[in-house]
This record gives structure tokens, C-alpha cells and sequence, in this order.
């Protein structure tokens, strides 16, 4: 049997960049088959969008609605922040995705609080709603990001957190896996910078970056989404599996699109909480982290979670997207295979999600 047959699968923040693409991913049943996906969000905008395309109809003002609960895919209205909205969509489900989540730097940076009610009170409600109503959810998965990793921002913080609420949940909810993924800067996600750039060529220029030495990994949708899998069908309690990435200057992707175009390059200077450098798995989880082949599999440092595994750690010093840097030909191949070129007619990240 494989991992998705027959379960109920909810994701939380499913009307975003990464909850289109893993559930198109599941739609087609690589895992086995679910007996439901309910895409949790609380975009009403967005939720009908997506209800309309999947069920195919040619108007948004067809009828999308009457039955809605009898589908595959199931929309349900509801914020992550609000326990009673959790504990509703939760009490049939098998697995969570958490993708809920408040992502934007400067945003969580001027409101703090924001982050923190988003990005870990959610998480802490998914918890107390499988505690408090003994749900039989299986697996619970918390998105997470190498901001989290050593932070220095609103959001990294309020994301290690949700990383630690989730890996003790394992001790005190034993018969639910809690398990994380965290990865870099997703290809042309919302609000991320190559659409920014796209529209910055697009008006004639000029482009705009923060500083000419910053890196960052770079991830397309569906690692993420195949990150996901990976960690579902192979990690242990606590575990945080983390994709081999490449990385690239944000001073060569800029350059890159614009190509022969004369457009111009302006840096603006550090944003506030950006750092210069992401760093995906720090010094001190390094002696505890090991190779699962396309993945590292970061183990949890609570003892009750902690397994010796046979072998040597995989790192012995951060993972940090300043190392192995691809080169300029190299970034402009990575940003060709994904068709993120501005003469590959790409259009915006609808084009980019299919």
C-alpha cells in the first residue's frame, strides 16, 4: 500500500504557490490514491479560482458550489489562527500539509506579531486539535525555510519555532509522525524576485538588487513538492529533510534576464531582516545530520527522538548557499530548463505553476 492510498489529505494555505502544485502532484496518485483533498485556506478569491479550474467550467459564474463536499478536492474556508476552524477540517484527516504560512521578510519584519499568530499558533493549533480531540491524523508536515535556519528576521524566528513546536509535539502526541522540510527561495513562487524582475524588464528597467554579493538557493516548485513526498514516505519522528540545492548570485539571475537588453542595474541595499548569505543547515546540526540521497535528513535533538544511525554525518559544516555558487552559464541553463527567460515567453507564475 502506498503512502496516500485511501487517506485524507488536507493542506492548510492550499490556494498558494506550492499547494496548486502538490495538489495537481496528487491528482496524479505518484503515492497511491487519497480518498480526499481538502485545500484549507482563507482566500475565498483564490479557492474559487482554483475550485473553477479543476471542475473545468468555462465561466467563474457557473455552479461550482452545490456540490463541493461530495468531490475529490474539497475547498473549506477557514484560518489556521482560529482553533475551531482547525479542529473542523482536521477531524476526518489522515495527513496535513502545513503550508499556511506568512513568507514575506519585510512584512513580518514591520509586523511581528503577524508572523507569529500565522506562523507558529497555527502550527500550535494543529497540535492541540489532534491532542485535545484524539484525531487519528497519521502524519503532520510543517513547511518550513532556510530562514529558519540560524535566523535573523521575523519570519526565520516565528519559522524555527514552528519547526520546534512540531518536533516536540512527537513526544507528547506519540502516535502522530510530525516531520518538516525546509528549503530555499522557490522558483518564481508569489511575491519572489524573479517575477519582480520580470516586471522591472518588462517597464524598461531598472532592475533593482539589494546587494551585488547576495546568494541564494533556488528551488523549483516541484522539488519542493518532491521534498514533501521524500519526507512522507521516509522520515522518522522529528526528522527535517532538507533538498540538495543548487545556488546562484542574485547579481547573475538579473543579469541573465536582461540578456542584450539595455536596461539598468541598481542596488539598493539590504532589506529589513535579509541576509546576505542563507545558510539551509547550521554548524550545530551538522554532526546530526545524514545523506538520504537526494535529501539530508536533519535528526531532532531531543533525546526521546534522537536514533543513532549506523555511518558518519553527512556535513561537517554549514550548509550555506554561498558555497558552491553555480556559475553565470550555469544559472542561465537552470533559468532556461524551468522557462523562466523573459524570450521564453514566460507570462506570469500561473504559466510557471502548469
Amino acid at each position: 500500500m502506498k503512502p496516500f492510498d485511501d487517506k485524507v489529505i488536507v493542506i492548510t494555505g492550499g490556494t498558494g504557490s506550492l499547494g496548486k502544485v502538490l495538489t495537481r502532484r496528487l491528482l496524479q496518485k505518484e503515492l497511491g490514491s487519497p480518498k480526499k483533498i481538502i485545500i484549507f485556506s482563507r482566500d475565498e478569491a483564490k479557492q474559487h479560482a482554483m475550485r473553477v479550474e479543476y471542475q473545468h467550467k468555462r465561466n467563474v459564474t457557473d455552479e461550482v458550489i452545490y456540490d463541493n463536499f461530495a468531490r475529490l478536492i474539497e475547498f473549506r474556508i477557514g484560518d489556521i489562527r482560529d482553533y475551531h476552524s482547525i479542529c473542523s477540517v482536521l477531524r476526518d484527516a489522515d495527513i496535513v500539509i502545513n503550508a499556511a504560512a506568512l513568507k514575506q521578510v519585510p512584512s513580518c519584519e514591520y509586523f511581528p506579531f503577524e508572523a507569529v499568530q500565522t506562523n507558529v499558533l497555527g502550527p500550535e493549533n494543529i497540535i492541540r486539535a489532534i491532542d485535545e480531540n484524539k484525531l487519528k491524523v497519521e502524519t503532520v508536515v510543517g513547511v518550513s525555510t532556510d530562514k529558519a535556519c540560524k535566523p535573523v528576521n521575523a519570519m526565520g524566528i516565528s519559522k524555527a519555532m514552528q519547526e520546534r513546536i512540531f518536533i516536540a509535539a512527537n513526544v507528547t502526541i506519540p502516535k502522530t509522525r510530525f516531520i518538516c522540510v525546509r528549503y530555499g527561495n522557490v522558483l518564481a513562487s508569489r511575491g519572489s524576485v524573479i517575477p519582480l524582475f520580470h516586471e522591472q524588464i518588462k517597464h524598461g528597467g531598472p532592475i533593482t538588487i539589494t546587494t551585488k554579493e547576495m546568494t541564494r538557493f533556488l528551488l523549483p516548485l516541484q522539488s519542493a513538492v518532491d521534498t514533501i513526498f521524500a519526507v512522507i514516505a521516509g522520515a522518522q519522528p522529528g526528522e527535517i529533510f532538507v533538498p540538495k540545492i543548487p545556488s546562484a548570485r542574485i547579481l547573475d539571475v538579473a543579469k541573465a534576464l536582461i540578456g542584450d537588453r539595455d536596461i539598468k542595474l541598481i542596488v539598493t541595499g539590504i532589506r529589513p531582516g535579509e541576509k546576505v548569505h542563507e545558510i539551509i543547515v547550521s554548524e550545530e546540526e551538522a554532526w546530526r545530520t545524514y545523506d538520504r540521497g537526494e535529501y539530508y535528513a536533519i535528526e531532532p535533538m531531543l533525546p526521546e527522538l534522537l536514533k543513532t544511525k549506523p555511518g558518519v554525518q553527512a556535513l561537517s559544516k554549514e550548509y550555506s548557499s554561498d558555497y558552491s555558487l553555480m556559475t553565470f552559464e550555469e544559472t542561465v541553463a537552470l533559468l532556461r530548463k524551468y522557462h523562466l527567460m523573459i524570450d521564453q515567453e514566460y507570462k506570469d507564475e500561473g504559466e510557471f505553476l502548469r
